[in-house]
């Protein structure tokens, strides 16, 4: 065992007594340690019930002859943090989480781990953490909220309620009405009822096959996640006794799986960071020009929300991941014979599935649309690209060409939607809000839900070196690579310039010629950093750019 390191032989003995001091039994010593990664904390509503979930996994282990230690890692709730500066320091926290699992596992030398994450960025810093590590590793996420419900009997969710804010301000509706948004968007705990990004990282956490099946989609508050959490605490013990690592399931095909799957889901944008980094740690390279390649032959066979009216409940009741997966592998989309966390093979693991409800998991032969639910487009204002959700763009809005109205920061651009200065046509720019000149990429759902809910969204686009929440819907164009602050090409955009989007050609242009483009180049001077000390401009320092997944140089 890995941690005979601590717990074997003479020399070892003062590590040992440390063991002794936790209050372990010598029964419990000589059992493997499992290191069990808790996200609990009392901010993040997707993370109140994860102290339920980490002794339900603790019990897990127990029952198969492990002994479970219990560490933490941190995590940020989106949206609390959203549309103001703690927005910065989101994404921020993926390196960070992944930096100290690391750091605790090995100083600790554990033979195995148990990662309880929820929300945005701990899922994806955990699996970071997990190839990095490349230990016996299993996830168990906290689980979706349940969809909220007005009076009226309509279902809603956070993203809703972002949209109805743009509503107030637009007229259309009012205090009281606001109020009952306000209090019943988010009726449980759990990660955010709808494919956001949360719950699309934990959806792909099973297409990966580095969790048991429902991970991504058995509400919060059901017992079955409870029980789901104990077998994962047993299986937890059998991948250490078969030596089964995370690099033993994820490989090159399992990331084309992954990259299925989100296409059939129609997951967030923010995939299009977080899969990239998590293949790094594994030196695989996830190119945005394949992306396309595999959003092309994958139909969108999901429309949740923000898509659509169907939530995550909704899905784990048709058969959750697995059974999008079936779908999938009826045309050979999906790579079947790959080993998972439950030891056997995907297909083996889709053998007796079925999609239990297919007008929320389309038929493979009955789609939403032939190609994917992600889009990466290329061209002058993105020459190393930019990720938009094809599958929430309205068709009228697919192809579009419009003038631009040009913001330096995303409350620059709020104030102006608000201030009902966006017109029919126009394309919104938010720029110096990628990786290094935010720093920190933040999420755009704030004007983004603005546009929609001042009922604009059929009409207006926006493009960012930012990022968007998986809750943003419209033709919101995002991960603008590269970057302002980085001398891209989005840095020499002016107010009344044309632009051209066309997303089923994966194509993006800023209408002016090279020779005026060099001009402005010369003669426009970038903005110097917004913050000058501190962790985020350490990141700033270190970070790379959105189409390489806002990985640490």
């Amino acid at each position: 065992m890995i941690s005979d390191n601590i717990k074997k032989g003479v020399v070892r003995t003062p590590n040992k007594s440390l063991l002794y001091a936790l209050g372990l039994t010598d029964e419990e010593i000589n059992r493997p340690l499992i290191g069990v990664v808790n996200s609990f904390n009392e901010i993040v509503p997707g993370h109140m019930n994860l102290d339920k979930i980490c002794e339900a996994v603790k019990s897990g282990i127990r029952l198969a002859g492990g002994t479970p230690i219990e560490f933490p890692a941190i995590a940020v709730c989106d949206g609390i943090a959203m549309g103001h500066i703690g927005m910065k320091y989101s994404l921020v926290t993926r390196d960070l989480i992944a930096d100290s699992t690391e750091c605790m596992a090995i100083a600790h030398q554990f033979d195995g781990l148990v990662m309880i994450p929820n929300c945005d960025k701990n899922v994806p810093g955990l699996l970071m953490a997990a190839a990095r590590l490349n230990l016996p590793t299993i996830f168990i996420s906290g689980g979706p909220m349940l969809s909220g419900k007005l009076t009226s009997g309509k279902r809603t969710c956070l993203s809703s309620m972002f949209e109805a804010v743009g509503s107030y301000y637009n007229g259309q509706i009012n205090d009281f009405e606001l109020k009952e948004w306000t209090k019943n968007s988010c009726p449980t705990c759990g990660s955010c009822s709808g494919m956001y990004t949360a719950n699309s990282m934990n959806c792909l956490t099973e297409s990966l096959g580095m969790s048991l099946r429902g991970n991504g989609t058995i509400p919060s508050v059901y017992s079955k996640r409870i029980r789901l959490a104990k077998q994962t605490g047993i299986k937890i013990m059998e991948l250490v006794e078969k030596n089964i690592k995370p690099s033993d399931i994820m490989n090159n095909e399992s990331f084309k799986n992954a990259l299925a799957v989100d296409m059939a889901l129609g997951c967030s944008t923010n995939t299009m960071l977080h899969l990239p980094a998590i293949a790094h740690e594994l030196n695989i390279k996830i190119d945005l020009n394949d992306v396309n390649s595999i959003s092309e032959r994958t139909p969108n066979l999901c429309h949740l929300a923000p898509t659509g009216d169907t939530y995550m409940e909704d899905l784990e009741f048709a058969g959750g991941v697995y059974a999008v997966m079936k779908e999938l592998q009826k045309k050979n989309l999906i790579f079947d014979k790959l080993i998972t966390v439950t030891g056997k093979t995907i297909k083996e693991n889709l053998k007796d599935v079925q999609n239990l409800n297919n007008s929320i998991i389309r038929d493979i032969d009955n789609p939403y649309s032939k190609n994917g639910g992600i889009a990466v487009l290329f061209g002058n204002l993105a020459t190393n690209g930019c990720v938009v959700k094809r599958s929430a763009v309205d068709k009228k809005m697919l192809k579009h060409t419009g003038k631009a109205k040009v913001f330096d920061s995303e409350e620059e651009a709020i104030t102006a939607i608000y201030g009902k200065k966006i017109k029919s046509g126009d394309v919104v720019v938010i720029r110096y809000e990628g990786p290094k000149g935010g720093p920190g990429m933040r999420e755009m759902l704030n004007p983004t839900s603005a546009i929609c809910g001042m009922g604009l969204d059929k009409e207006v686009a926006l493009i960012t070196d930012g990022r968007f929440s998986g809750a943003t819907r419209g033709a919101s164009i995002g991960h603008v690579s590269p970057e302002a602050a980085s001398g891209g090409n989005i840095a020499y955009v002016k107010d009344g310039d044309i632009i051209s989007i066309d997303i089923p050609n994966y194509k993006i242009e800023l209408k002016i010629s090279d020779e005026e483009l060099n001009n402005r180049k010369k003669n426009m001077v970038l903005k110097e950093a917004k913050i000058k000390n501190g962790y985020l401009a350490r990141y700033a320092k270190i970070v790379s750019s959105a189409d390489k997944g806002a990985i640490l140089c």
